[in-house]
């Protein structure tokens, strides 16, 4: 049986919306997070080194990067639907946009994140002005430019097929969602700006797995 360490409000929503996909049975074991720090629990630590999420075990296998769990269950548990063959265009398209998620769109946005965190932060008064203006000045300056960069690059992409693994609905949906959804959240994606981004996230959220997913993992929130 598999079992997914799922914290909450995390990327380890997305293997659980693969899974309802894939129609394959599993378990979850849930972690809150600080309330405090907002961090994972030591708890982790005991599953997987670095103590993050998500991880799965699948008897004795345990993985961890979402990345890799999504590639591994798809290639193990998919009949062809979610997860292209081997050396087709389509494959190398999904690879591709399942690195990109992790290696390229999310680390601007994690960015993005931390100066907010900054921003709010307490801090002592005559130190307060300084350290919000930095703040500030580093999202104005580097974090939102790249943002929208990347934004831009996606709105693009899906110009040319329905989805970002082409025609057809794919684990590389699955995995843009979280960086999509954290755009949402906390970088400034609307409608009105990315269309095509915004109807995507329209169009999964509609989705009976990806609804099913939400019933079992619990409150999502990434704001």
């Amino acid at each position: 049986m598999i079992t997914v360490h799922h914290l909450e409000n995390s990327r380890s929503q997305r293997i659980l919306w693969l899974l309802e996909e894939l129609g394959q049975p599993y378990e979850i074991k849930r972690y809150a997070r600080d309330r405090k720090t907002m961090l994972a629990p030591a708890e982790l630590r005991e599953v997987h080194p670095l103590g993050k999420s998500p991880v799965v075990t699948d008897g004795e296998l345990v993985l961890a990067e979402s990345g890799a769990i999504v590639e591994y269950l798809a290639d193990r548990y998919d009949d062809g639907r979610l997860l292209a063959a081997p050396g087709t265009p389509e494959r190398r398209r999904q690879t591709y946009w399942l690195h990109y998620a992790e290696g390229s769109a999310m680390p601007p946005l994690l960015l993005k994140l931390v100066f907010q965190r900054i921003e709010k932060a307490p801090a002592p008064f005559f130190a307060r002005p300084i350290v919000r203006d930095v703040a500030t000045k580093a999202q104005r300056g580097f974090v939102d430019p790249q943002v929208a960069t990347h934004l831009d690059y996606m709105e693009g992409e899906l110009g040319k097929a329905t989805w970002f693994g082409g025609d057809s609905f794919s684990v590389a949906d699955i995995q843009l969602s979280f960086p999509l959804e954290a755009a949402a959240a906390r970088g400034g994606l609307t409608a009105a700006s990315w269309p095509r981004l915004a109807a995507f996230l329209e169009r999964i959220h509609a989705m009976p797995a990806y609804r099913r997913a939400l019933e079992r993992g619990g409150d999502y929130r990434l704001g």
